[in-house]
C-alpha cells in the first residue's frame, strides 16, 4: 500500500476491486493503491479471504522455524503460547 502525505487533499478512485487515491492536482499516473473491495470469503470462518489464511500460516511456520535458532523469538513465542492456553482456560 502506498503512503499518503498528511494535510493533503485527495481524489479517491475505484479500478474493479481495487482503491487508488492521488493527490488534488497531481497527474493521473501518480495514484496509490489504498485499499481493495472486501467481499466476504465463504470459504474461511472469519469471512478473511482464503489467500490471507494462507500468507497467516506460512507466516506462522516461518515464526515457528526461526524460533528454533533465535532464543528471543523462541521465548517470545512460548509466553504466547502460554497466554493463548491460560486464556482458553479462563474465558474473560
Amino acid at each position: 500500500m502506498g503512503t499518503l502525505k498528511p494535510g493533503a487533499t485527495y481524489i479517491y478512485e475505484r479500478d474493479g476491486d481495487e482503491i487508488y487515491a492521488k493527490e488534488f492536482g497531481a497527474e493521473p499516473s501518480t495514484r496509490q493503491i489504498i485499499g481493495y473491495d472486501y467481499k466476504p470469503d465463504p470459504r474461511t470462518n472469519d469471512s478473511r479471504p482464503l489467500h490471507e489464511h494462507i500468507k497467516e500460516n506460512k507466516m506462522w511456520g516461518e515464526i515457528h522455524r526461526e524460533a528454533k535458532t533465535n532464543p528471543t523469538l523462541q521465548k517470545a513465542l512460548d509466553r504466547a503460547i502460554m497466554i493463548y492456553k491460560l486464556s482458553k482456560d479462563k474465558p474473560l
